[in-house]
């Protein structure tokens, strides 16, 4: 882990607007726990409209980054030995 200044345009609660040091254009911070609802509500209506329906394809492709987004963010604070912000059991 490395620590840097990052510019914050925003730090309003889940709206978090910041510019890492590397990068020419600004980012959104996404909390952990906020990631993980925005994947169980793109499960939810993924079963709602079923495969057959138009634009499920699209769907099913942003499902996929935000669980790999997820993914990801679970790696790294294993990684570096930091809790999970929610639990990983269905009834939480």
């Amino acid at each position: 882990m490395r620590q840097e200044k990052v510019e914050i345009l925003s730090d309003e609660t889940d709206m978090a607007v910041i510019r890492h040091p590397d990068r020419r254009y600004p980012g959104i911070l996404v909390q952990g726990d906020t990631l993980l609802g925005m994947c169980q509500q793109a499960d939810f209506v993924a079963k709602q409209i079923g495969r057959s329906a138009p634009g499920y394809a699209n769907l099913n492709e942003l499902r996929n980054q935000l669980w790999s987004l997820l993914s990801h963010y679970k790696a790294v604070l294993e990684k570096h030995k930091v809790e999970l912000p929610f639990s990983e059991t269905p009834d939480g």
